[in-house]
């Protein structure tokens, strides 16, 4: 009980100052180095691929993994591949997630791309599509071609304040029936559907809930996240990709010897415990949800669906909504099959349809950018 009491305390602050050497010492503990790609987006450079490339770093991917390696050998074309090494083989077997935030990362090189007064063609998977798995042929090859008429994204100017809100929502603000309808219009190839109705709203909290604890509490998929987890400023930075855990009490808790990967990968610890209450609350203050479904599941249908996944969550932000992506229960590994098989009954897919992406939506406070690689990290080839 002496291990759960102090880590009370120090997760509610009241030891922070005692354990850290003070305020000072909290007001360092952000990792503002991992940050700083949010702020390098758009710098000068006569190369517009390379000014693409730094606003496409900045997608969302699965687990933070930042899949993307860029090719620019040959003039006027980036040749994307996937960063074999950035998969994650227990809770996405498929490589289904990990292609949708490389469709993140496209669109995000599309839009900047015409924002610089260039039209940028992606040629999908040049060489095949690799199935069941990822593999070295390219992901796409994207041809760059000065047109001063290209048309800028409306949802351009967002990207730069997009994020994937973890944090609790208001649960005295719904959002409205045409607050949702105009996100859900920024998807362009997928069905994109939404409910706020109060009935299946708590149906989908509960069974979005049930399978993120299924993630948590299996061996394999646990060790994964676990595996990917940067405690604290230095990790951060080190290696701004993966989950961050970042904070004065967080870096407190880990230096009070009772927040680690090892008490993190064990049930009966009271950091594992703190864990899954910390989980719980953001899928219990979802005021709506918004899913993404696309005809078959093939490499360039999961493409289209990380294009239009980040397209209404920059939509969404031009709004004021806050989006959260909880797609446990999509994910194909064995363990989460009677989740998968129940979501895609709740939401009505059809047999020859795939559920790509479940995101919750609300009000709450802006959380601080993902850390990110900077983008010259990201090129293999140049």
């Amino acid at each position: 009980m002496a291990g759960r009491r102090m880590f009370i305390a120090l997760i509610g602050g009241g030891a922070v100052a005692a354990a850290a050497g003070g305020a000072l010492w909290a007001g360092t503990r952000d990792p503002s180095r991992a940050r700083l790609p949010w702020l390098a987006a758009g710098g000068p450079s006569a190369d517009v691929r390379r000014i693409a490339l730094s606003y496409a770093v900045l997608a969302p991917n699965p687990h933070n993994r930042q899949p993307w390696l860029a090719d620019l050998s040959v003039p006027g074309e980036l040749t994307l591949y996937c960063d074999l090494d950035r998969r994650l083989p227990a809770t996405d077997p498929f490589d289904r997630q990990i292609t949708i935030g490389l469709g993140c990362f496209l669109e995000l090189l599309v839009q900047a791309a015409a924002e610089a007064g260039y039209v940028a063609e992606p040629d999908l998977f040049p060489q095949g599509e690799p199935i069941p798995r990822l593999d070295g042929r390219p992901v796409a090859r994207v041809r760059f071609r000065r047109d001063d008429a290209v048309r800028r994204d409306p949802l351009f100017p967002h990207v730069l304040a997009r994020r994937s809100n973890k944090g609790a929502f208001d649960t005295s603000r719904p959002v409205a029936d045409d607050a949702l309808s105009g996100i859900a219009g920024a998807a362009r190839s997928s069905r994109a559907a939404h409910t706020n109705e109060t009935g299946q709203v708590e149906r989908l909290r509960d069974m979005t809930w049930s399978a993120l604890h299924r993630e948590v509490t299996t061996p394999a998929a646990l060790g994964e996240s676990i595996g990917l987890m940067r405690i604290g400023r230095a990790e951060i930075e080190a290696a701004p990709d993966g989950i961050a855990l970042a904070g004065p009490r967080i870096e407190a808790l880990a230096h009070a010897g009772l927040l680690s990967r090892e008490a993190l990968a064990d049930p009966r610890s009271a950091a594992f415990r703190h864990q899954l209450e910390h989980l719980r609350l953001p899928t219990g203050t979802a005021m709506a949800f918004m899913w993404l479904v696309t005809a078959g599941n093939g490499r360039a249908a999961q493409i289209e669906a990380g294009r239009d996944h980040v397209r209404i969550n920059l939509a969404a932000t031009a709004i004021g909504v806050a989006m959260h992506p909880l797609s446990q229960a999509l994910q194909e590994f064995p363990e989460m099959a009677a989740h998968r098989a129940a979501m895609r009954s709740l939401l009505g897919v059809g047999e020859d349809e795939t559920l790509q992406m479940l995101v919750r939506l609300g009000y709450g406070p802006a959380p601080a950018p993902a850390p990110r690689w900077a983008w010259q990290t990201r090129i293999g080839r140049a």
